[in-house]
This record gives C-alpha cells, sequence and structure tokens, in this order.
C-alpha cells in the first residue's frame, strides 16, 4: 500500500512540474488555459445621464495610454511551387539554374493594444490573419512573440497573447456610447513603421454602418490621421480611455484624408471577452436575406412608412423556413424589438443565443402574423 502511495505522489509531482514547464515556455500548446474567461479588465466609471467628464489634457492623456500601445510585426511563409524539370539536366542546360525554391517569406507591420495585465492584447483580424509568426514590441522596448487565441472576421476584431513576467500596461476601456461628435479624440499606432505615434482629431461622426467594411459595423468616424500601420491600435478620449479600434480609411491613395473608422470598444469588449472565453464568437442566425424597404416599395406594399424589413430570401432547411418564413415577408420585430433596417435585423438575431425560440412579427398579405423560430448558429464565413 505504502508503495503504491508513493509511485502516485511521485506521479502527480512529476506531471504538475511538466504542466508547470508547458505553462511557462508554451503556453499555446494549452489552448484550455488561455480561455478560462477569466481576465483582469480596467473600465473607468461611466458618467451619469447629462454629466460630461472634463479632458485630462492631450498630452496627459497620450501618455496614460501609449504605454499599452504595441507594434505588431508578422510574417508569413509563402511557398513556392516546385517545378517539375528543376532536377533534369537537359532543363538547367537550355534554362539555367532557376533557384531552389525554398519558400519565401513577406512580412507585415500593424498596431494593437494591451488590455489585461496578463498579456492578451486586441488587435484587427487582418494584421494577424494569414501570419505565421507575430512578434510585439512594447512601448518600453521588451519584445515577445505572441500567438493567437482567436479572431472574428465578421467584425474584423483578434485576440493575441503574450508571456512576460510581471504585470503589463494595460488600456483602460471607456464609454463609447458617451462619447459626441465634436470630442476630442487621439490615435496611437505604427503608421508606416516609423514608430509609436499620436494623432489628433475629434469625433467625426458616430454609429457609422452600411459601409460594406465589415459584416457587423458600429464604427467611430474620426478626422485623426490613421495611415497603413495603424490598424489594430487604439482610439482613446481626452482622459485617454479607450473608445475604439481603428480599423481602416477612406482613401483612394492609401494616405490619410481625414476619414477614418475605428470599431466601437463596446463592440470590441463583447467579441474580445466571447473569444478569450471559447476562442471564436457564437452568434445567432435565422438563415433570411432581406432588403431596406423604400418608400416605393413601402407603397407597393401598402405599409405606412419605411420601417422593417423585406424578406428576399429564405434558404433552406433554415430555421427562418422552418418556421414558416416566406419570401415577399415583411419582418417588423423579433422578441417585441422593432426593426427598423437591415443592420438593426442582423443585430438583433446575431445577440441571440443559438437554440432560443423566439417570436417574430410580419406582415404578409396586409395582415400582421407572429411565428416562432428556433435561433440557429451563425455560419462561419467563407475565406476568401
Amino acid at each position: 500500500m505504502r508503495k503504491h502511495w508513493l509511485l502516485f505522489t511521485q506521479t502527480v509531482t512529476i506531471a504538475l512540474a511538466l504542466l508547470f514547464i508547458i505553462h511557462t515556455l508554451k503556453p499555446e500548446l494549452l489552448p484550455n488555459a488561455a480561455r478560462s474567461g477569466v481576465v483582469t479588465l480596467y473600465e473607468n466609471t461611466p458618467l451619469a445621464s447629462g454629466d460630461k467628464s472634463p479632458a485630462m489634457g492631450l498630452s496627459a492623456a497620450a501618455q496614460k495610454a501609449m504605454p499599452a500601445v504595441v507594434n505588431i510585426f508578422t510574417s508569413t511563409i509563402i511557398k513556392t511551387p516546385v517545378n517539375p524539370f528543376m532536377d533534369d539536366p537537359r532543363f538547367k542546360f537550355f534554362f539555367g539554374d532557376q533557384g531552389d525554391n525554398e519558400p519565401q517569406s513577406s512580412s507585415s507591420l500593424g498596431s494593437g493594444v494591451i488590455v489585461s495585465p496578463d498579456g492578451y492584447i486586441l488587435t484587427n483580424h487582418h494584421v494577424v490573419e494569414a501570419a505565421d509568426q507575430i512578434e510585439v514590441a512594447l512601448s518600453d522596448g521588451r519584445k515577445a512573440k505572441a500567438h493567437v487565441i482567436g479572431s472574428d472576421p465578421e467584425t474584423d476584431l483578434a485576440v493575441i497573447k503574450i508571456e512576460l513576467p510581471g504585470n503589463l500596461p494595460a488600456i483602460t476601456f471607456g464609454h463609447p456610447e458617451q462619447a459626441h461628435v465634436g470630442d476630442m479624440v487621439l490615435a496611437i499606432g505604427n503608421p508606416f513603421g516609423v514608430g509609436e505615434t499620436v494623432t489628433m482629431g475629434i469625433v467625426s461622426a458616430l454609429k457609422r454602418d452600411h459601409l460594406g467594411i465589415n459584416t457587423f459595423e458600429n464604427f467611430i468616424q474620426t478626422d485623426a490621421a490613421i495611415n497603413p500601420g495603424n490598424s489594430g491600435g487604439p482610439l482613446v478620449d481626452g482622459n485617454g480611455n479607450l473608445i475604439g479600434i481603428n480599423s481602416a480609411i477612406y482613401s483612394p491613395n492609401g494616405g490619410s484624408l481625414g476619414i477614418g473608422f475605428a470599431i466601437s470598444a463596446s463592440t470590441a469588449k463583447k467579441t474580445m471577452e466571447q473569444i478569450i472565453q471559447h476562442g471564436s464568437v457564437t452568434r445567432g442566425w435565422v438563415g433570411a436575406g432581406v432588403q431596406e424597404l423604400t418608400p416605393e416599395l413601402a407603397e407597393s406594399f401598402k405599409l405606412g412608412d419605411t420601417k422593417g424589413v423585406l424578406i428576399t430570401e429564405v434558404i433552406r432547411n433554415s430555421p427562418a423556413e422552418q418556421a414558416g418564413v416566406k419570401t415577399g415577408d415583411i419582418l417588423i420585430a423579433i422578441d417585441d424589438k422593432t426593426i427598423d433596417d437591415s443592420s438593426a435585423m442582423l443585430d438583433t438575431v446575431a445577440n441571440l443565443p443559438p437554440g432560443k425560440v423566439a417570436l417574430i412579427k410580419l406582415m404578409r398579405n396586409g395582415t400582421t402574423i407572429g411565428l416562432q423560430v428556433k435561433i440557429g448558429k451563425r455560419p462561419k464565413p467563407r475565406t476568401q
């Protein structure tokens, strides 16, 4: 009995020692450890209705946020096709040595922001999408290899993680829903690889959508200069709090023209939490295509206004088809939430958990009807 107990304790000790070594040196081998969902985030206190927080000053705001901003360097291995005649002496005689067909490497850069002291970093999906290797450079000069926890192409967000000793400087999350057009903001990142750079501007518009950039859009528009390399970096308010993740610009030549778009920090936070906990984002889906109701369409359907969306497609065997939804129906509400346009429909359905039975209200042939639909899981987008 004593021998068995001794053997058991030794086995447990060795297993714990191995687990500790792997967790310290190779955390990417433990995918579930990175998805425990226990993450420390900093968030400032929301303001009471009608209140407005005095800005601390642009220099102080920049100094508060800059330590949490990182430069992201990625490299991708490009495999060149092997020429089947390379080993033929006659081919080499006529065409010479065409190279050894070794894989080539391409590199790119972007930005990111540390969101927790234990090394979680928020950036854009397109920054790390095709990366074989990721290196992160902190503002204090330290560098570390990073691994991808998960990404969401439909919001263009990704979470990566680095392992460095001590608590890392993390950004404080602000409340973009309390931002106003005209508020001063700062964009921080690594444009064109010149190094950490701060640019100033204002909030030009809020809740921008229908831009065709992402599937789910809730952009803050700003005139703060955003250039290639800024992608994934933070947009901060006058107190250095995160209100957006810089993602895209409107420009025919790639340079800043004063029209930049940042993903709202509220969207980024919800997406990030799902990625950290589950490794991906789960959304609801009904399998129906919709179209905005124009005044002409509303008149043809004898509707009093253009609220609601026209069902233009019902996917075979989808939850919508199984519930009895038909092409030509007008979707008015989902679970008593009024649907004003296609974005509202997409967001409302996406926020419903798969498996939930929702009540949808439709207008069909001038009559209002209600149907129960069991929400499905949104399929992953196809890789372009």
